[in-house]
């Protein structure tokens, strides 16, 4: 009965190592998804073409056309040394603005432009409750007007 169940125990300590090593080893790299800057994008040249992929990147100021009626959306994608055009379609995220960080996913056309299914507006992790008194809303504008 004894030698059951240190088997047991041993077979169990045996698969947890596997598995931890297995993990470790960087297997489960391939399951995170990463996007690239605009410089990485525009390296891979035509390799890149029609790929699906993340491209992330800050809002060129002054690039954002919104056409409401049309649903359209075009803007310049910056990393500090290349810019990508960006194409969507649909209506874009409230936060969305001019010199905000996105992150988009579709794909780079041979045209040059990036024809984004997808955009996410990337955000601060710091979280500020409201102030005894102040409603909410007033915070949300206040992080609009003041960039933060």
């Amino acid at each position: 009965m004894k030698s059951t169940k240190r088997t047991i125990i041993i077979g169990g300590a045996i698969v947890f190592v596997a598995a931890f090593a297995y993990l470790l080893s960087g297997r489960i790299g391939g399951n995170l998804v990463y996007f690239y800057t605009p410089s990485e994008l525009l390296a891979q040249g035509t390799k890149a073409y029609d790929a699906p992929l993340r491209l992330g990147g800050m809002v060129v100021p002054g690039s954002v056309k919104w056409d409401a009626a049309s649903v359209d959306l075009r803007f310049v994608m910056q990393d500090g040394q290349a810019q990508v055009p960006v194409h969507s379609h649909g209506a874009p995220p409230q936060m969305f603005r001019d010199g905000i960080g996105v992150v988009v996913e579709g794909k780079y056309t041979p045209a040059g432009t990036f024809e984004a299914t997808n955009l996410l507006v990337k955000h601060s992790n710091e979280y500020r409750p409201p102030k005894p008194g102040q409603m909410p809303q007033e915070m949300y504008k206040s992080l609009i007007k003041g960039g933060n």
